[in-house]
């Protein structure tokens, strides 16, 4: 029987990943932990197949208004794609169902539920500031290959936090893309993200099916949700003031987070 409250929550999920580009895994996560009572490894597990199936129809999106850097994706998945293997290995050494386990995962989401609040909050300073201090070495060979090695690097890091947490692959990683590649289009790193969270959050979720982490009829019933959702955020986010609405998100997530730690 489909539970209205999931789908309900679902599209709220999905409403504001279409307004602001994050906020899956850090809604949907805690949502269905603190709201939900859902084990927090079967929440995360689940969430990242949601994470797949949602964004999958971000990047086909993106991919039609050429708006994807499939180089930067190759190269976050170098990092990404050997680090979320590592991650569901180790994961598979542990019993996930204890409550040492339950509440080891429970304190990694609201600690990086309050790092990716920070980001939303502070990432264009951060990005302007960084901007005015670095010296313009755009086209100087040992430059470009230390950037193609952090970014491997920040795929590396996503690849552990998304797996273990299921976050990280929204704020985080645009705004230290943005960093690392100040010439690139925002949109076009932002395209860039979602197309690399497709196969990161996919590879994760199917390691947690394995690891038998994952409600499938919880999934399709957020899903009937989340897919309306996203496509009336991505209506409105033209029409609303996003700094508004980051701010919001952020305050929501700091709220949330402190909730988990607590």
């Amino acid at each position: 029987m489909i539970d209205p409250l999931y789908v309900a929550s679902g599209f709220a999920v999905g409403f504001l990943v279409g307004m602001t580009g994050v906020g899956g895994g850090s809604l949907m996560t805690p949502l269905l932990i603190l709201l939900f009572g859902v084990h927090p490894v079967t929440a995360v597990g689940t969430d990242l197949l949601f994470a797949a199936s949602t964004k999958t129809v971000g990047s086909l999106v993106h991919a039609a208004a050429r708006s994807i850097d499939w180089v930067l994706v190759g190269l976050l998945s170098l990092g990404s794609i050997p680090a979320t293997v590592v991650t569901v290995v180790v994961l598979s050494q542990f019993d996930l169902k204890n409550a040492t386990s339950q509440h080891v995962i429970t304190a990694m989401l609201g600690i990086t539920l309050l790092a990716t609040a920070a980001f939303l909050i502070a990432g264009k300073s951060i990005r302007e500031r960084y901007a005015a201090a670095r010296p313009d070495r755009l086209h100087d060979r040992l430059h470009a290959r230390k950037t193609a090695v952090l970014t491997i690097a920040l795929g590396l890091a996503m690849g552990v936090l998304v797996t273990a947490t299921s976050v990280g692959a929204g704020a985080i990683g645009v705004t230290v893309l943005l960093l690392l590649h100040p010439k690139m289009p925002p949109g076009r790193v932002v395209g860039s993200d979602i197309a690399h969270a497709v196969p990161l959050t996919l590879l994760a979720g199917v390691g947690h099916w394995y690891l038998g982490s994952v409600n499938w009829t919880l999934l399709l019933t957020l899903l009937i949700g989340s897919l309306p959702g996203i496509v009336a955020g991505s209506y409105l986010a033209t029409r609303a003031h996003d700094a508004v609405i980051r701010i919001a998100l952020a305050s929501v997530l700091v709220v949330v987070g402190v909730r988990l730690l607590g």
